[in-house]
């Protein structure tokens, strides 16, 4: 099938639309910028232009192919319940010309309730202004009018070659104070996963039926904090030390709340469901190698 890709070349996009090629599908891929052109170009894709604000471009993408695969986020988190809000807009927008074609949507198991494992049975917290992500809600409000929409939940950490998520900006914070810190005990979990099994979700989804969804794309289901942060302390031959919840705010600054998240996640069902099995290095052994410290993670 000819699939409309949003974040066709971001970390996540840019592996799906891998995936959807390398398996017989079409990509038709929304981009915003020439550099952006060219590197979809060079994939075999068809290149889009548009951007999640441009709502008649993602209407015209929609239009033009016969499943979504929502991808796109603007994950400057100094703005980030504007940019929850302008992706919720953007989800709308292709809901309403879908006509019946399949559309996945990008959502996070932080949407799911903290401690306890999550399951894909699992409903997603309320919005709130802590945690604003509309994704999912959105996702959900389109399929009970009717629509073919359900959502692909990411970990906190998607993995993997040109990581620019959590775990290089723990790096970097590790660098900037002198110190690879944890919260507490350090014993709060973060599920994660390798782009490239994250990109198979995806591609498996699609193929097997979206209405079956949500999908946990997760496989580390609950990786303790303290061990990410063990891992980078090494490499950067820093000390490894726990703070207290008042300390974290003023260490972390804006990425306390992630920093202390306990997410910890399930996939069992969408192992079963897609026959979905991960085969990349696991969080740890993937942090744990000279490249992360480098720029040039595998």
């Amino acid at each position: 099938m000819r699939v409309f890709v949003t974040g066709s070349t971001g970390f996540v996009g840019s592996a799906v639309v891998k995936e959807l090629l390398a398996h017989g599908h079409k990509v038709l891929g929304l981009v915003r910028s020439d550099a952006s052109a060219k590197a979809l170009a060079a994939t075999g894709a068809d290149v889009h232009r548009g951007s999640l604000a441009d709502l008649a471009s993602l209407r015209s993408g929609v239009s033009a192919t016969d499943a979504v695969l929502h991808t796109a986020m603007n994950h400057d988190f100094s703005q980030f319940a504007a940019n929850c809000a302008e992706d919720a807009r953007a989800i709308e927008a292709m809901g309403a010309v879908l006509e019946g074609k399949p559309m996945l949507v990008t959502s996070g198991v932080g949407v799911l309730r903290s401690g306890p494992i999550g399951l894909e049975s699992d409903p997603p917290i309320p919005n709130s202004e802590t945690y604003p992500r509309a994704s999912e809600p959105t996702a959900i409000a389109l399929a009970a009018r009717g629509g073919r929409v359900s959502t692909v939940r990411l970990p906190p950490s998607v993995h993997g070659l040109g990581d620019k998520g959590f775990v290089p900006m723990l790096i970097a914070l590790a660098r900037q104070k002198g110190v690879s810190a944890y919260i507490g005990e350090g014993q709060n979990r973060w599920a994660a996963v390798h782009r490239f099994d994250a990109a198979k979700a995806y591609r498996l989804a699609l193929e097997k039926g979206v209405e079956h969804g949500p999908f946990n794309a997760v496989a580390d289901e609950g990786v303790p904090f303290k061990e990410i942060a063990t891992v980078i302390g090494k490499r950067l031959n820093l000390p490894v030390m726990s703070k207290t919840p008042e300390e974290a705010a003023e260490h972390f600054g804006w990425f306390a709340m992630f920093a202390g998240f306990d997410v910890p996640t399930s996939a069992k069902h969408t192992r079963e469901l897609l026959g979905w099995k991960p085969i990349e290095p696991g969080l740890i052994a993937d942090v744990d190698q000279a490249g992360y410290f480098e720029g040039r993670a595998t």
